[in-house]
Order: structure tokens, then C-alpha cells, then sequence
């Protein structure tokens, strides 16, 4: 039997990353007050909970800050997956993300890795990934 992977849930106030994603683009918000950028989407600033934030886009760049790799997969669903790497990466423009790393071997990726974001679809709806800079 085949199990189906989970997917994303969009609601109201994370579809424009969602929306984004599925036009291979990164967005983050980004405060009208103090210009600071955060994700994962919320109603106001993280740093100074201004409540006016713009979509803006993400240069899509950014550096592992931490990893693991998974052996032992938490849903059935990735059994043929594993192992593969589940990290944060933490973007330019600041936000970290929690993501998987593609395109090289999970015994390859490195803490501060350069990596590039990378858009993979997911039935009806497109996950981000990262995968090295240099591919």
C-alpha cells in the first residue's frame, strides 16, 4: 500500500508564500517600520510588533546553520526517502528555515554550506528546498 506524503496547509496568512513558492519564488515578510525580515509569517513584527508587513522578495541564498540526517523516517510516507538531510538555513536577508538540503549526498552537507533555494512540486502545491550554490 502506498501512503500518500503530507503536504503543506495553506491558510489565510501564509498563501502568499505559498502562491509565491508555486511561481518558483521565496518571499518573506518584511516590517514597514523597521525593515526587518522574518519567517514564518505572522501579524506583526517579531522586533518591534509593528502590525504593517509586506511580501517582499528573497534573493533565495543563504548558509546551512544546522543539520541533521534523518535515518528513521517520522511518517511512513518518507520510508524511501531516508536518509536525507532536514536543516535550517539561514537566509541573507536574516529568517531561518527549516528545509530539507537536495542535490548531494545527506553525508555531504556541512554546517555553513552555501545553498540555493529550490522549488519541488508536491501535488498541488510546491515545497521549498535548498540545494548547494555551486550546482
Amino acid at each position: 500500500m502506498t501512503i500518500a506524503k503530507p503536504g503543506p496547509t495553506p491558510v489565510p496568512l501564509t498563501e502568499p508564500f505559498w502562491a509565491a513558492a508555486r511561481r518558483g519564488e521565496l518571499l518573506l515578510q518584511r516590517c514597514r517600520s523597521c525593515g526587518h525580515h522574518q519567517h514564518y509569517p505572522r501579524v506583526l513584527c517579531t522586533r518591534c510588533w509593528h502590525r504593517e508587513l509586506d511580501w517582499v522578495p528573497s534573493a533565495g541564498k543563504g548558509r546551512v546553520w544546522t543539520f541533521t540526517v534523518v535515518h528513521r523516517p517520522g511518517h511512513p510516507a518518507w520510508s524511501d526517502d531516508v536518509p536525507y538531510a532536514l536543516a535550517i538555513v539561514e537566509l541573507d536577508e536574516g529568517p531561518r528555515l527549516l528545509t530539507n538540503v537536495v542535490g548531494l549526498d545527506p553525508a555531504d552537507v556541512t554546517v555553513g554550506l552555501p545553498v540555493v533555494a529550490r522549488f519541488t512540486e508536491h501535488g498541488d502545491s510546491t515545497i521549498v528546498q535548498f540545494g548547494p550554490e555551486y550546482s
